[in-house]
């Protein structure tokens, strides 16, 4: 069927399972060969033209899940079968029986399923798994966002756990995948021909024994269709730009008051060392932070780009006229009180906001803590925290969350493209953000820490458009089992916000965390090493212990261990002592020997069989001598310090060497390098670098931090280039 030819809509309320039958056929989904009819004599008749054995069904509208019911009698050999079963299903129907429906008995050992449904979010849904009376039991099953793509097909058959029945299975022949894909396919088209279906059951999909596939049973369910809400017009992504590089800002609410929001955002700002003029807006008039007052923003003697705001909710909207005034276009919006305190403060906040597209000005929030640009040393934030000039932009609903993200990059050396906490989202969405970074040249990590989304469907194209040419890394607040319908399908019943983030992120290239410091551990690793090209992970380690737990956490993320090349094996024999693990993990034995780690390295990195390197313990060794000479020297005052002291230089010295040298590798090989250190003090950061390199030093505190951040890297490599 073609999918652009106008469909008529379908009339509201469950269809019987003859009419959902007839619906799928034209989008070209293979249903088994059946016959509806009004009674007994009836069924006989069409029992005899499709020849024995039957199933015989109870047809009507308002019967769903038709076997708990006793509708359905299966394998009926003969014309008394097939009268005695019409006598239990006339009897059990009852009332809302419309007729029988009589098809052949399909053989086959394995049963399938795909249906849809609609989230209010992000629309319809295509689900596909296993099937039959248990689907909910076993729960196989893998969901998309409709339209799909033939990438989508593929991905969603790949993604059942029980791929060997997709295969030759107990004397039967493997699936038709072509013809499963077409069915996926029309359910996909069936979604966007009639936006009024509300949910579609395919249950079960019967494989029969030559491997074809056949629909025995499907319900349908049409509702109203889904009303258009009006969304939050897109900003275009050159404003997104100019508002992080302002050249000129106006604090109005300014206060001298130290803890208030007026002070500790000028006072971030001024301390952060930016370099862009800065105006002071209080109605009192006077002095502060040196710095003259002024009473009204008209006031301002000089032109004005941005308006970072403090004043009480009620307050703000008598600014516009003000700020349209003096050309002020774009406005940061720090106080509370709108959209999040309930109806009154939704009232004020679409005023707001009405008020400010007729002056033409672009508000960022309300409701947040601010914006940074490290690279203009612009630190707008309530939090007193000054990243380091990078790649990486966070965008967070979470003021809290997105004060923690910044300390944690500023400790750690991993360095912020920009930052915007992205309070209510009154004009500037998610997806508004996405666009923006999609255009910026110096933003190559995107990390998202989200609750909700004004306009998902937008959101989910955008990020799957961006995310093939820079990494979305996204922690999503608020998984719960709210979202889960009462729907009369099991599509419907086996959806969750979670299960539905899930696929969209899967669907997008989105690379979905759980913890707040895996969005900073994946930024370390996206903007400082280049993407592994596939799962094969060498392993050097100075201990035992540690490399068997790494082999462990690489098997459980999807990657593999593969067995050393007998070129390498002799290699490093002639490094290693004889008792060395002679295998992949390289355990080095404890042998710290500079030349020969980096020797050992080179080889890991330039053999062909595999794809990244871990090292552990390599990095931080210094942290043991220094504690050492510490031990020593409380325990025997007498014992002389420079014995050991010179030892510790000398890991110095190779820390630098080593880390030198893996950057040399990357840059060379385009291979990531990924260490676990054991430094884990004050002085300890994920992130070293050389000056002027396009690599850095990636060094995380545990094996699993390190392990997550390359399988992660290896999905997204694998999404990219799939």
């Amino acid at each position: 069927m073609n999918p652009h030819i106008a469909t008529p809509p379908l009339p509201p309320g469950p269809l019987n399972e003859h009419e959902a039958k007839r619906l799928l056929r034209r989008f070209d989904i293979p249903v088994v060969e059946e016959i509806a009819v009004d009674h007994v004599d009836q069924a006989v008749s069409a029992a005899d033209r499709l020849g024995y054995p039957v199933v015989l069904k109870g047809l009507g509208k308002s019967l769903q899940h038709k076997t708990e019911m006793g509708l359905v009698r299966l394998h009926l050999h003969t014309e008394d079968d097939v009268r005695a079963a019409a006598a239990q299903i006339t009897k059990a129907g009852g009332e809302a029986l419309e007729g029988l429906l009589v098809q052949p008995q399909i053989t086959g050992q394995r049963e399938l399923m795909a249906g849809l449904f609609r989230d209010p979010q992000f629309g319809p849904v295509v689900l596909f798994g296993l099937g039959g009376t248990l689907t909910e039991a076993i729960d196989d099953v893998t969901l998309a966002l409709s339209p799909l793509d033939q990438k989508d097909v593929e991905r969603m058959i790949s993604e059942v756990h029980a791929q060997k029945l997709f295969g030759p299975f107990r004397g039967e022949q493997p699936v038709d995948r072509d013809a499963l894909g077409r069915i996926l396919s029309g359910v996909s088209r069936m979604a966007v021909a009639h936006p009024e279906i509300a949910e579609i059951d395919i249950n079960p999909l019967r494989v029969t024994p030559d491997g074809r596939i056949v629909a025995v049973d499907a319900l349908i369910v049409v509702g109203a269709p889904p009303q258009e809400p009006a969304h939050t017009p897109p900003v275009p992504a050159r404003e997104i730009g100019a508002l992080f590089h302002p050249q000129s800002i106006a604090f109005i609410g300014a206060s001298n008051q130290l803890g208030k929001w007026g002070n500790m955002l000028v006072s971030n700002t001024i301390a952060g060392g930016y370099a862009g003029k800065i105006f002071l807006v209080n109605p009192k008039g006077g002095t502060m932070f040196g710095r003259p007052v002024y009473a009204r923003v008209s006031d301002i003697p000089e032109t004005v780009d941005l308006a970072v705001v403090t004043v009480p909710a009620a307050a703000v909207i008598d600014l516009i006229p003000d700020c349209r005034a003096k050309g002020i276009r774009y406005m940061v919006l720090i106080s509370s009180g709108f959209a999040e305190t309930g109806a009154d403060g939704k009232d004020l906040e679409a005023r707001l906001v009405e008020a400010a597209r007729e002056a033409g000005i672009l508000v960022l929030g309300p409701n947040t803590m601010g914006i940074a640009n490290p690279h203009i040393r612009l630190f707008a934030t309530g939090a007193t925290v000054t990243p380091t000039p990078g790649h990486s932009a966070i965008v967070a609903q979470s003021g809290n969350m997105g004060s923690q993200l910044l300390g944690f990059a500023e400790q750690q050396g991993i360095g912020i493209r920009a930052f915007s906490g992205s309070g209510n989202e009154a004009m500037i969405t998610m997806a508004d953000y996405l666009e923006g970074l999609e255009r910026d040249e110096t933003t190559r990590t995107v990390l998202i820490y989200a609750e909700g989304f004004k306009n998902g469907r937008r959101f989910f194209d955008s990020a799957r458009r961006i995310s093939r040419q820079k990494p979305i890394v996204l922690l999503k607040g608020g998984q719960t089992q709210a979202g889960q319908k009462a729907a009369a399908s099991h599509s419907g019943a086996m959806t969750t916000d979670s299960r539905v983030f899930d696929a969209l992120c899967r669907q997008a290239g989105i690379t979905r965390v759980y913890r707040p410091m895996d969005l900073l551990d994946l930024a370390a690793a996206f903007d400082s090493v280049p993407l592994p090209r596939g799962p094969r992970v060498a392993i050097m380690t100075f201990g035992g212990g540690w490399g068997v737990v790494t082999t462990d956490l690489c098997q459980y993320q999807g990657l593999t261990i593969p067995d050393l090349d007998p070129g390498i094996v002799a290699e490093i024999d002639r490094l290693l002592p004889p008792y060395w693990s002679r295998a992949n993990p390289v355990d080095l034995v404890g042998d710290f020997n500079p030349e020969m780690t980096l020797k050992v390295l080179d080889m890991l990195m330039r053999w062909e069989g595999c794809d990244a390197v871990i090292n552990l313990g390599i990095m931080g060794r210094r942290m043991l001598i220094e504690r050492l000479t510490d031990a020593v020297s409380t325990a025997d005052p007498d014992y002389p310090r420079d014995f050991l002291e010179p030892v510790g230089q000398l890991l110095i010295q190779f820390e630098k060497e080593f880390m030198a040298r893996s950057i040399e590798l990357m840059t060379e090989l385009k291979k990531p390098v990924i260490g676990v250190s054991l430094r884990a003090d004050s002085d300890y950061q994920t992130v070293m670098g050389l000056p002027g390199a396009r690599y850095k030093g990636v060094y995380y505190q545990t094996p699993e931090r390190a392990v997550l951040a390359l399988a992660k890297m290896v999905a997204y490599h694998r999404y990219r280039t799939g």
